[in-house]
């Protein structure tokens, strides 16, 4: 009986292959997914003090003990507080965590308020520092409070990179789809390549903001670069030839706040849109990305996405889920 319950299952099922570059937010777009079908990420601490602790040792402490802190701390427009504030938070034991002393969250507010670490993260393309660092800092004083309690945005904020393989599957419409996360970094990519047959759906993050950021592996090779090399190398691939490919341009609320400092064409000489101008940039990107393509009968599906909106995500999965059931439908004469 368990067999057959088994044989059937995986005739039900569709199998959405998730292929993303760095840091595409592939966690963000996983617990939403999860969230939404009413599944616990269980990775994810559940008490409020837990959540809050780890965010600390994530986010807090690790952009003032980063490599490049004194970076931070010579360009501050007040070397000696910031000095003394920065030694105070590198000398705490940010793996063991366990309690927020005021004098720290204290600190941390003074660093972050300062003008030359704003100039330092207004420069952050020049050196790795998560997306979010902005969201948690900004809001120091909600997370260490006694009672804090982590909303969906802190959780759909973290960024925890993948490692292997793990799949994820979820039931839509009495269909089971597996989303099978293949992990982002180089290193892991040789490990998927071959152990895939019969996907239905490619869905390929990109992340709209790493236009001028470079590799955590090389610091002389752009993100976005790779990440095209990376969906060419899939688009192209023979066992993907009858899968569908959807497209995710992630991050657009970043690009719009990163494209107003640093520009497209200093990274893509052969953008010819307007400086600033945030649709012109995006539109410039998917274009890239979708003349990759070198088979004219083949279509590629694109959405923008801000993965944190959840209003957004769920538009998107809502026309993922049309183009999947109804390539299927036409893939047994359906319609």
């Amino acid at each position: 009986k368990k067999l057959t319950q088994g044989r059937n299952e995986k005739k039900s099922s569709r199998a959405g292959l998730i292929l993303l570059t760095h840091t595409c937010t592939l966690f963000t777009f996983v617990t939403y997914t999860w969230t939404k079908f009413n599944v616990i990420y269980e990775s994810c601490p559940k008490s409020g003090n837990t959540m809050g602790f780890w965010i600390v040792k994530y986010i807090l402490v690790w952009i003032f003990i980063h490599k490049k802190s004194t970076m931070l701390i010579v360009l501050s427009t007040n070397i000696g507080r910031c000095g003394e504030n920065g030694s105070m938070i590198r000398q705490v034991d940010y793996e063991t965590v366990t309690t927020f002393d005021q004098q720290f969250v204290d600190a941390i507010k003074l660093l972050w308020c300062d003008s030359g670490i704003q100039e330092c993260y207004d420069r952050r393309r020049e050196y790795q520092l998560t997306d979010s660092a902005k969201y948690y800092l900004d809001d120091v004083d909600r997370l260490t409070q006694p009672n804090y309690l982590p909303t969906l945005q802190d959780i759909l904020r973290v960024r925890v990179p993948t490692t292997g393989i793990i799949e994820y599957p979820f039931d839509l419409d009495s269909i089971i789809f597996r989303m099978v996360d293949v992990g982002g970094q180089r290193s892991e990519r040789r490990k998927w390549i071959h152990c895939f047959e019969n996907v239905t759906s490619i869905m390929f993050l990109v992340a709209l903001s790493e236009y001028d950021q470079v590799l955590v592996e090389s610091d002389n090779e752009n993100r976005m670069e790779e990440s095209k090399a990376l969906f060419r190398t899939i688009i192209t691939y023979p066992w993907f030839q009858n899968s569908s490919v959807i497209l995710f341009l992630n991050k657009k609320d970043l690009l719009e706040e990163k494209i107003m400092l640093s520009h497209l064409v200093d990274y893509f000489p052969e953008f010819d849109g307007a400086k600033k101008d945030a649709q012109a940039a995006r539109e410039f990107i998917l274009r890239m990305f979708v003349d990759l393509n070198p088979d004219p009968d083949k279509i590629i599906y694109s959405h923008f996405t801000c993965a944190t909106d959840t209003e957004n995500i769920r538009f998107v999965f809502a026309a993922v889920k049309d183009t999947i059931l109804q390539l299927n439908l036409k893939e047994y004469n359906l319609v």
